[in-house]
């Protein structure tokens, strides 16, 4: 195990999965801190304070929600969500409660750690908008000029289109719930109204993506929102 790399806070009460998330991780130079309940992860995190949380909703304690609103008063590391594929309401909850992402049970251990490239990523501090141009395999954004690029073509988007994406592209890697698209690109007003957010996705999806109805960019999370694929996801 490393003893300089990210420090990796595991909030998870099964054992067994512990145990895969040490092996997993360190054989990657992550340090692990591992807590069992919501209490103990919260003394933790306060006495050493982790660069990213992976931190299960099933807790025996304290509810999994509980916890992650107590770090997010504090914590700006990021915080990983782990669930059971039954608590899809509890997800969209915790993700606009201040997570950066979830996985749902069971999950492979390349996607963990590509999920997790990602976050630290986002918290080193290297925000998609932090440069002149956005760039994910083929799609490109020049964020100065408003122009979006499908391998050198330009795609002509409407306003709105342009909004929803740069929004995206913006958290790329993330999931982003209903609710936070519609927020940030309708306004508050329309935070319920989903079947916008439906049409303009197709919409999008019909300009960027090879085949619209299978999309490899814009990725439907079912129930709980979507997300643009990131360069750090592969």
């Amino acid at each position: 195990m490393a003893e300089s790399g990210p420090l990796i806070l595991v909030v998870e009460d099964e054992l067994p999965i512990r145990r895969f998330l040490r092996t997993s991780l360190a054989g990657e130079g992550y340090r692990l801190a591992e807590a069992e309940t919501g209490q103990k992860a919260v003394r933790m995190a306060t006495q050493l304070p982790p660069d990213l949380v992976i931190l299960d909703l099933g807790l025996p304690d304290i509810d999994g929600q509980e916890v992650l609103k107590q770090l997010r008063e504090w914590l700006a590391a990021p915080i990983i969500i782990v669930s059971a594929r039954d608590q899809e309401k509890q997800k969209v909850a915790a993700l606009d409660s201040g997570a950066d992402d979830y996985l749902t049970k069971p999950f492979s251990t390349a996607e963990l750690l590509a999920r997790i490239r990602v976050a630290l990523r986002h918290s080193a501090g290297a925000h998609t908008d932090a440069g002149p141009m956005f760039v994910s395999g083929d799609l490109r954004i020049d964020w100065a000029g408003r122009h979006v690029y499908m391998k050198d073509t330009e795609v002509h988007l409407t306003p709105l289109e342009y909004k929803l994406l740069a929004v995206l592209a913006k958290h790329a890697g993330k999931v982003l719930t209903h609710r936070y698209l519609l927020n940030e690109v309708w306004g508050p007003l329309h935070a319920g109204e989903t079947h916008y957010l439906r049409v303009f996705m197709a919409g999008l999806r019909r300009k960027i993506e090879i085949e619209p109805s299978h999309p490899r960019i814009l990725i439907t999370e079912q129930g709980v929102g979507y997300r643009l694929i990131s360069s750090e996801d592969t």
